[in-house]
């Protein structure tokens, strides 16, 4: 199975997985947004928008990553989290 293939199955497998700490649920979210769009555009969130922050803080932390080592790792992480 080809990465992206291998992603797209993680994706919906992620979906299935119950309650995971905030810390784990951002760092899907920002693996996910660098597999998919890239570094973080725009200017972070202001301090009244508390979630939007803390997204843009854990996308922002995965600048530079490239999409392939982005879906990589997003796999690999839902694997473990699936305990597969």
């Amino acid at each position: 199975m080809d990465l992206l293939a291998r992603f797209e199955e993680a994706a919906r497998r992620a979906k299935a997985l119950g309650d995971q700490s905030n810390e784990t649920l951002l760092e899907l979210y920002a693996l996910y947004k660098q597999a998919t769009a890239g570094d973080v555009p725009g200017k972070r969130p202001g301090m009244f928008d508390p979630v939007g922050r803390a997204k843009f803080d854990a996308w922002s932390g995965k600048a530079g990553m490239s999409r392939e080592e982005a879906m990589e790792s997003y796999v690999e992480l839902v694997d473990r989290l699936a305990g597969s």
